[in-house]
C-alpha cells in the first residue's frame, strides 16, 4: 500500500506544475436509498462530495449521512490520476463503527483500503476493483480475499434523458459481498436515468432515479434523488 501511495504522489508534482491552480469542484447528492454494488447500505441520506484536481491528478473526499440514526456515517477519500479514458486510483473507504477512526490494526480497522484501474472508451466503461489493506472479507478457506468487484457501464441518450445500463460482478470467493460467494457471480445489474427538469426559466432541478437487481441475493432496489 505505501509503495503504491508513494508512487502515485511522486507523480503528483508533475501534474501540478503544468496547472497554474487548482480546480475545485464540490457537489451533494440527496438521495432516497443507498445502495452500492447491489448491497442495500441505508436509507434516505445526504451524499455530499468535493475534489480537488491538478491536470489529470485528483484528491477527494466523499460522505454519506442517513436520515436515520442506524444509518452508517461514511467517509471516503480517494487519491487517482485519469488521462484520456485511464484512470487508477486508490480509496480509503471508512464507516463509523466499533473503532475510531485512526484505528488502522490489521484486526481492529474501520477502514477498507481498494484499488481501482478502468478504461472509458466513451460507448463502455470497465473497472476493476480491489481490496489490498485493512478491512477486508475472507474466502472460503479463511484467508483473506483480497475481494474484488468489476464493473461494466454503457451510457446513452433516449427520449430526451440520459441513461447509464451496469453490470456488475464479484469475480471469486469472498464474504465482503453479498454476505458470502463462493465463485462468481453477478450481484448487480441496474439502470439509471437523470435529467435537468426546468423549474422557472433560470432554475432547474438535477433529477435522478435507478432501479437495480441482485440475483446473487435475489434483492431488488429502487432510488431516486437530486443531484447538485
Amino acid at each position: 500500500m505505501k509503495t503504491l501511495i508513494a508512487g502515485m504522489m511522486a507523480l503528483l508534482p508533475l501534474g501540478v506544475m503544468a496547472q497554474e491552480k487548482p480546480e475545485v469542484d464540490f457537489g451533494i447528492d440527496f438521495t432516497s436509498a443507498y445502495i452500492w454494488r447491489g448491497q442495500d447500505l441505508g436509507g434516505v441520506s445526504i451524499q455530499p462530495e468535493i475534489t480537488v484536481s491538478y491536470k489529470g491528478f485528483y484528491l477527494s473526499g466523499w460522505g454519506n449521512a442517513g436520515f436515520d440514526s442506524e444509518d452508517p456515517k461514511e467517509i471516503d477519500l480517494t487519491l487517482g490520476y485519469e488521462t484520456g479514458g485511464f484512470s487508477v486510483s486508490v480509496t480509503d473507504y471508512w464507516t463509523a463503527g466499533d473503532t475510531g477512526y485512526f484505528h488502522y490494526g490489521a484486526t481492529n480497522t474501520s477502514h477498507t483500503f481498494e484499488a481501482q484501474v478502468g478504461y472509458d472508451f466513451g460507448f463502455l466503461a470497465l473497472n476493476w476493483f480491489t481490496n489490498f489493506a485493512g478491512y477486508d472479507g475472507v474466502n472460503s478457506e479463511g484467508n483473506r480475499a483480497y475481494s474484488s468487484y468489476v464493473s461494466l457501464e454503457v451510457p446513452f441518450r433516449l427520449g430526451g434523458f440520459e441513461w447509464t445500463a451496469e453490470v456488475g460482478a464479484v469475480p471469486y470467493a469472498t464474504d465482503f459481498y453479498n454476505d458470502g460467494v463462493n465463485g462468481f457471480a453477478v450481484s448487480d445489474v441496474g439502470l439509471k436515468v437523470q435529467k435537468e427538469v426546468a423549474v422557472t426559466e433560470h432554475f432547474s432541478l438535477p433529477l435522478f432515479a435507478r432501479i437495480s437487481w441482485n440475483p446473487a441475493t435475489e434483492g431488488a432496489y429502487f432510488a431516486c434523488g437530486l443531484s447538485f
